[in-house]
């Protein structure tokens, strides 16, 4: 019988709702042909199968349906195993509709957990198996073993436990030291709260105490309820859990009531926060589904490991004084001008740090397989390789020198054209010295400003595609019959300890003052020799008076010289803890040793959760510097993820988000890998549909009312319909939505056609939530710019400054993909103008417009509110953009929400790159402050100057407090110029921060530099007016 009929993707999606027939074929060679609902799982599935199969000969030879498993021929056309039975055939789209079971092998749970990956991931596990690399292999299993003995200690959790753990309270930072002059309000009066119960359905509002414990308030639901419903027993509180309406969001803990988000964001917006009482089984009972039944057994306690195998018996790395080499033998798939000679530049790095003087090889004639069979000889012996010393290599082509007159004086120059470059370990991730022939495929190279030619912050993997790459073949030296190891850590120790002798307790004055004015710089780049030998020398009263400068001594350390190394790792075992802001710094490309690394980890240990997941992105980059996988940083995130859920959910994001970048394909695919298994050791929700979304978007390129029928036509099938249901939000893991409301979900009009997405949650307890899915634009600037105001935001709530902000979610999910979150009820300063003028032309200069619309969605006394929530972000929002030099500040990116709050969207452009037409600067002013702005700040009054004196005053103060933590800016802008965004390559780039923070000078002359700015701001506004007029007309006549 001939198999069933080709079933194309576009198939499965046209016949969702249908049913289609599916041959079976069975263990005992029995065929069967069943018509099946698409939407059918597999499940279902197989006990139709087994129900007919009861009819067929040799059915009692069969064992139980659990003994085996679907298999079938995907897409692209590779043999399948589906041990995942909740999934529909809708869903697996197989290449044919044959479906055949086989028997079950190996262990069932990892099958599962290798398939979900397999889901998430896009990519079936057997490609990294195919790679072949030791390394990968090695961290896999080592990996798995850490996160099924956390997931089996976790099976023992109490269900409060568990609960913490996969739903952490949202706080807002406590003040330090409430003063005089907080805006932090902590009403003195009692407050509302509404409690439901989720048994009965039940609720009372009560009135209590803003500094109670959510103990307190759940003591008197229950006795409520009891005197209500006269119980006979009354329940214990310990029973119980508080939820937030419509969210996976609970209050717990000894903290008041007032610091809880949720809690603070009512009572700002002045509406009643509504919670419901749950019940111990229901949170049990969640747990239970949201494990999909997969199990971790707790496994005996293993016999002692055996012996390792001792190291080969070799001679010491240390005693090889002999220079070190390596051989070019040969290139492969080279294409350049054929009038051009072939070079390889050759140079050893610690970071950024050059080991030894570049090598060249010499000069070949162009063609596809170049032969050098060179030895190419480094100025530095063997025996003074740092362990994560690095080989960069460069293939380039030189013009040959023309023949001049002997007249001419002028020597001709080469010009050099960058081919490709590769970098490669000198040490595997076992410590051994590499030997042999190594064929390296090579990353294709572009112009560089600076005109370098090797790329030593580059990937140390080699390229994935070897069928085009150019490549070089290299030969590694054979330097001993036995393998050579890098001297352990007991042996550097030994070492270290010996050059200790050497120092001296007395003190010189001259020299500790000069040690003191080096260390104040801030630069680590201009020291003269002798200073950094001053360094070198009085590195123990570094450790014992400023171990804040441990970067400092780093930098001086000569990485090319064994003893000197050995000695500062010697030195960093007695060295203090550093604060995070200090080991933030350390995590740069720049100190690549890893007991530096573990050093620096180890400080960042005592970072709260919260502060972890506020620089979590920062930390993810991070991953990118790092030459081997097994590394300290990627442990401790591991670790932190497998005990915060909310970290584990942005850890996996993160990581899918820099997949698209070439260089890191496959190490930073395996890393994707590392997050997948986070999430299935974090049980979750689904949550697919970002991809779900770009067949959505594949309709922005028609008209745009067909396109809004299409999407609703789409949208509305039940494969649709179902798939965007009860997803878990990417953006904020505590949000479930519930129910997709496709006549409110449109396209926007912004070039890329963004997807507008709204959910319904009113059944759940909450109301609409809205997503933005962008395809085609770059989120990781925005994503990075919100980052920075939500810490800012942060700052100023701890120095009892709440200024309002609204750092909305924003999320890149892949290549040029990315969520948004919707803030509703709120409108563009554009729209707002727009609606109460007559033309497009006089909008921008209606000063009466945002007050007047404001008065609408505030009636009454609510009005003085309104301003108030305006005036304290407009000056938090003048300062943010300011300091991060945010450019493109039109009437359409920055809105107003219907509570006064001001908020600005959009950051495209930031770091003072701000936007030119014609030559001519379009940003002509620090920041947005128009006179409509000052209209509603002094409540439609023009001599109302008080109000405004407070608002400056507002701006003065959130300057000077984000200027005294201007280092910790600094450092998370320069831990992400590994992300490649275009406004942020390089040091310079940092510099506009330096400027806009005035970090050079006292606090007074700060102070005078903004004032001056806010006036300039102030006084050039009118420049601002002329770019809304313009942006203005220019939409009306697009539209």
């Amino acid at each position: 019988m001939l198999p069933g009929i080709y079933c194309p993707v576009e198939f499965w999606s046209k016949e969702a709702n249908q049913s289609i027939q599916v041959d079976f074929l069975l263990p005992t060679g029995i065929y069967l042909t069943l018509s099946v609902s698409c939407n059918a799982t597999l499940g279902t599935i197989k006990q139709l199968v087994w129900h007919h199969a009861q009819c067929e000969p040799f059915f009692h030879m069969l064992s139980d349906p659990e003994s085996y498993v679907f298999t079938c021929i995907n897409q692209t056309a590779e043999r399948q195993e589906l041990e995942d039975e909740q999934r529909r055939l809708c869903d697996i789209q197989p290449f044919l509709p044959v479906l055949r079971l086989v028997a079950r092998e190996g262990d069932r749970v990892k099958k599962l957990i290798s398939s979900q990956i397999s889901l998430l991931i896009g990519k079936g596990l057997h490609e990294f198996d195919s790679l072949g690399d030791l390394e990968v292999d090695d961290f896999r299993v080592k990996m798995q073993h850490f996160c099924e003995e956390r997931a089996a200690r976790r099976q023992q959790l109490s269900w409060k436990a568990w609960m913490e753990y996969s739903f952490p309270v949202q706080l807002e930072p406590l003040a330090n030291g409430l003063g005089g002059r907080s805006l932090l309000q902590f009403p003195n009066k009692n407050i509302f709260v509404n409690v439901k119960f989720e048994s009965g359905g039940e609720s009372f509002t009560f009135q209590i105490s803003p500094k109670e414990y959510p103990a307190t308030l759940m003591s008197y639901a229950i006795k409520k309820q009891a005197t209500v419903f006269r119980h006979q027993k009354i329940n214990s509180p310990e029973d119980y859990a508080l939820q937030i309406n419509g969210k996976y969001e609970y209050l717990y803990g000894n903290h008041p009531l007032y610091q809880f988000q949720y809690i603070r964001d009512c009572l700002c917006r002045g509406l009643l926060p509504h919670l419901t009482m749950v019940h111990a089984s229901s949170i049990s009972a969640l747990w239970e589904e949201q494990t999909n039944g997969i199990s971790y057994p707790i496994k005996a306690a293993s016999k002692a490991p055996p012996v390792p195998k001792k190291k080969p018996m070799s001679v010491s790395l240390w005693s090889l004084e002999q220079p070190y080499s390596i051989e070019l033998v040969q290139g492969s798939k080279v294409n350049a001008d054929e009038r051009m000679k072939l070079v390889v530049q050759a140079g050893l790095y610690h970071g950024h740090e050059m080991l030894c003087k570049m090598v060249s090889s010499s000069e070949v004639s162009v063609c596809s397989e170049p032969v050098w069979g060179q030895r190419l000889e480094f100025e530095i012996n063997v025996c003074d390789l740092p362990r994560m010393a690095r080989l960069c290599l460069a293939l380039y082509a030189v013009v040959e020198k023309a023949k001049k007159a002997r007249s001419t004086k002028k020597k001709s120059k080469k010009a050099d054209c960058p081919i490709a470059w590769v970098n490669v370990m000198l040490f595997d991730f076992r410590d051994q010295l590499k030997t042999g022939e190594c064929c390296l495929p090579m990353w294709s190279s572009f112009p560089d400003e600076k005109g370098e030619l090797l790329n030593p912050m580059g990937t140390v993997q080699t390229n994935p595609n070897t069928e085009s790459a150019a490549s070089l073949v290299i030969r590694f030296p054979t330097i001993s019959s036995n393998p050579l190891y890098y001297p352990t850590f007991e042996q550097i120790l030994e070492q270290g300890k010996n050059g200790q002798s050497s120092f001296s307790m007395v003190e010189d004055p001259e020299e500790k003052q000069q040690l003191k004015e080096i260390l104040e710089r801030r630069s680590h780049t201009d020291l003269y020799e002798h200073e950094k030998d001053l360094v070198w020398k009085m590195r123990h009263q570094i450790r014992d008076q400023f171990p804040h400068a441990l970067a400092k001594l780093l930098v001086v350390t000569k990485w090319n010289k064994h003893e000197d190394v050995a000695q500062m790792i010697y030195l960093l075992q007695s060295w203090p803890e550093l604060p995070v802001l200090n080991a933030l710094e350390l995590l740069d490309f720049s100190f690549p040793d890893r007991y530096v690394g573990a050093f620096t980890v180890n400080s960042l240990k005592k970072l709260t959760d919260a502060d972890l997941f506020q620089y979590l992105l920062q930390l993810v980059q991070v991953l990118k510097y790092e030459s081997y996988l097994d590394c300290e940083l990627t442990k401790f995130l591991l670790g932190r993820a497998l005990s915060n859920r909310k970290i584990g959910h942005f850890l996996f994001w993160h990581l899918s988000a820099v997949i698209p970048l070439p260089f890191y394909i496959y190490r930073l695919a395996f890393l994707v890998f590392l997050g997948c298994v986070v999430l299935l050791f974090c049980p979750r929700p689904k949550f697919h549909y970002p991809f779900i979304y770009t067949d959505i978007a594949s309709s922005q390129k028609n008209a745009k009312p067909q396109t809004k029928e299409f999407m609703h036509t789409c949208m509305r099938q039940e494969t649709y319909l179902e798939a965007l249901s009860n997803l878990q939000s990417p953006l904020n893991p505590s949000v479930i939505l519930a129910k997709v409301s496709v006549e409110l979900c449109t396209f926007m009009d912004s070039k890329m056609k963004p997807l507008w997405i709204v959910f319904n949650n009113e059944d759940a307890g909450g109301g609409h939530v809205g997503v933005i899915f962008k395809n085609g634009d770059d989120l990781r600037q925005d994503m990075l710019t919100l980052q920075m105001i939500q810490l800012m935001d942060i700052l100023w709530k701890k120095e009892g400054l709440d200024l309002r902000m609204t750092p909305y979610g924003c999320l890149s999910t892949g290549d040029k993909t990315g969520l948004i979150e919707v803030v509703m009820d709120s409108d563009t300063i554009a729209n707002i103008q727009l609606n109460k003028s007559n033309m497009a032309a006089t909008a921008a200069f209606n000063k009466d417009a945002l007050l007047n619309w404001l008065k609408s969605k505030n009636p009454g006394d609510a009005l003085d509110r309104a301003i108030e929530e305006f005036t304290l972000s407009c000056a938090g929002y003048c300062v943010a953009t300011y300091v991060l030099g945010i450019g493109d500040r039109h009437s359409d990116n920055i809105m107003i929400r219907e509570n006064g709050q001001l908020f600005h969207i959009d950051f495209g452009h930031f770091l003072g790159n701000f936007k030119t037409k014609f030559g001519i600067n379009r940003e002509r002013v620090p920041f947005i402050l128009t006179y409509d702005f000052v209209h509603v700040i002094q409540q439609g009054k023009t001599n109302n100057s008080e109000k405004f004196e407070r608002f400056r005053e507002y701006c003065e103060r959130a300057y000077m407090i984000l200027r005294c933590h201007g280092l910790l800016f600094l450092h998370l802008f320069a831990l992400m110029k590994a992300a490649g965004l275009p406004e942020l390559s390089c040091s310079k780039d940092i510099q506009y921060l330096k400027d806009s923070l005035a970090l050079g000078k006292t606090d007074e002359e700060a102070r005078r530099h903004f004032q001056l700015k806010f006036n300039e701001a102030l006084r050039e506004s009118w420049k601002t007016k002329v770019n809304w007029l313009a942006h203005n007309v220019s939409k009306d006549n697009r539209q």
